[in-house]
């Protein structure tokens, strides 16, 4: 192909929409490369469709900050019809007496964050909330809430569209060779393999976002790029449990997930998850083996739920970059100029909340773009 960008987008899910509707109001050349035949393919569809109140991460972490501004602007979004979503509100949940502590904790993290809506609640208070919900107490996030993911990508899609970007699917990126002033990106497609320039590169690859920061030339051992996939399944309920909770409720987060709970989705149904198991291969079967430990871990707060009304739904990957057992890692979104390749912006990392952060990291993206194309 013959094309010069200005822009170069890599990987068509919420957040590379996000970033290429965003920059695309401001420049044109913007070229959206998805390897996929369609948009948000792959981790952006695959999901709780949780709006989350930022309530879970340092204080001054990116996915704090990005966390919060992207609810709002998801909400303000939402409030001009533009996309489906409802804020539902969510209970976590203490179940034994001893988690109180850490619910109270969890709290003071969530109004230290910036989220000014939280409310502890008692055993009773809850129960007159949920009815059908047991625990001791319980925390109270009002501004969280469900969106319809498919709406949010369609609408990132049309504006950057309108906007002049262009979208190209069943093309994947196998070559990004820094020269001169500009990136030579090889791509492959149907018609075999080609090549086009662009001033300025933002891998927002998803899954593949560290294979394509060591494809630019950067160590990612070194840099601490290197993901971890994190399996999450689904089992969704039959319809009688459609009334029995109105809210969604969470129990205390686990190590590499919010724990397995029970969420709504806008069409009424209930469903449970997800879990989190590290795979090293992306497969988006359900084993219907982790029936059990679903039925256990939500059983424990929801007791009207039997295993026999539970169907396997669906499974995403999470690229994580904290392994099993280790320590939180925030977002990376980093200009790579201090690594010897000034213009490429690499997004690695970007699971949970980037789906709730997808506008604010692309106004993020923008002024990083805004600076390199100065």
């Amino acid at each position: 192909m013959s094309y010069e960008a200005r822009v170069a987008v890599i990987g068509a899910g919420v957040v590379g929409l996000a970033v290429a509707a965003e920059i695309s109001q401001h420049t044109c050349g913007v070229f959206v490369l998805e390897k996929n035949h369609g948009f948000g393919l792959e981790t952006s569809s695959r999901n709780s469709e949780v709006i989350h109140a930022g309530i879970y991460y340092p204080e001054d972490s990116l996915k704090t900050r990005l966390c919060i501004e992207g609810k709002n602007l998801l909400y303000e979004l939402c409030g001009n019809g533009s996309i489906r979503c409802r804020k539902a509100g969510k209970i976590i949940v203490a179940v034994e007496e001893d988690e109180i502590p850490q619910l109270e904790n969890l709290c003071e993290q969530g109004k230290r964050n910036g989220v000014e809506d939280l409310v502890l609640l008692s055993q009773e208070e809850v129960r007159r909330l949920e009815p059908n919900v047991s625990c001791r107490a319980g925390l109270l996030s009002p501004s969280s809430g469900i969106v319809d993911s498919y709406s949010l990508l369609k609408y990132l899609y049309v504006r950057a569209r309108g906007n002049g970007a262009q979208l190209v699917f069943n093309t994947e990126v196998v070559g990004i060779e820094r020269r001169g002033t500009k990136y030579q990106i090889q791509i492959k497609d149907r018609e075999g393999i080609s090549s086009f320039e662009s001033h300025a590169v933002v891998n927002a690859a998803g899954l593949n976002s560290d294979k394509l920061a060591q494809l630019a030339g950067i160590d990612i051992s070194e840099a601490g790029y290197r993901l971890h996939y994190c399996k999450g399944e689904y089992f969704g309920l039959s319809a009688k449990y459609s009334k029995l909770v109105t809210r969604l409720i969470y129990p205390l987060p686990g190590e590499a997930s919010l724990g397995i709970h029970v969420t709504l989705t806008l069409d009424g149904r209930v469903r449970l998850g997800p879990n989190a198991r590290y795979t090293d291969s992306i497969d988006y079967g359900v084993d219907e083996a982790q029936k059990q430990l679903f039925y256990d871990s939500v059983k424990r707060f929801f007791p009207a739920v039997r295993q026999e009304d539970m169907e396997p739904e669906f499974a995403g990957i999470r690229p994580k970059l904290q392994g099993s057992g280790e320590a939180f890692r925030d977002f990376v979104i980093a200009d790579e100029s201090t690594r010897g390749f000034p213009g490429l912006i690499n997004l690695i990392g970007i699971e949970s909340p980037g789906l709730t952060a997808s506008l604010a990291i692309g106004r993020y993206v923008w002024q990083m773009i805004r600076e390199i194309l100065a």
